[in-house]
């Protein structure tokens, strides 16, 4: 996994705000892709969050996957 690909967290994270299934963009690749720091955003282009993941927490896109939608304000 590189810098600004899309990956989808493979566990709820950030105290319960993230969801496994959320879909992030990678911003840095540390050591070698031991750990990532990820970037989740609303459709509109909101930072929800950055988490700084390990790599089995993450997994990248697959071509037949369809995004879909979560209402962060509904919890």
């Amino acid at each position: 996994m590189s810098e600004f690909d899309l990956v989808v967290l493979q566990e709820d994270a950030a105290d319960g705000r993230l969801k496994m299934g959320d879909v992030g963009t990678i911003l840095t690749v540390y050591n070698e892709g031991q750990a990532f720091e990820v970037e989740f955003v609303t459709l509109t282009g909101e930072a929800v969050a950055i988490e700084t993941l390990l790599a089995h927490q993450i997994r990248p896109v697959r071509p037949s996957e369809v995004m879909a939608v979560r209402d962060m304000a509904v919890q």
